[in-house]
């Protein structure tokens, strides 16, 4: 013998709620997150782009002695 179990409008009420509930959650934290990590990318780019002015290459001193090429 099975046992049936019908779903109750009750059911229903709470499967929507929790549904809604669920999906603005969702949402809200989606947004939240966006902007937050929308924010540090933007703050990484900066301080990239502001950084430290890149190093010139170490050229050696003129000297007064120059060996000639030939070819």
């Amino acid at each position: 013998m099975t046992v049936g179990t019908s779903l109750t409008p009750e059911f229903w009420e709470h499967f929507s709620v929790f549904l809604v509930l669920a999906l603005a959650i969702t949402a809200i934290l989606s947004a939240v997150f966006t902007t937050v990590f929308d924010a540090l990318n933007a703050r990484l780019r900066n301080r990239r782009r502001h950084g430290p002015a890149p190093r010139e290459p170490h050229r050696p001193a003129p000297s007064e002695h120059r060996t000639s090429v030939q070819c």
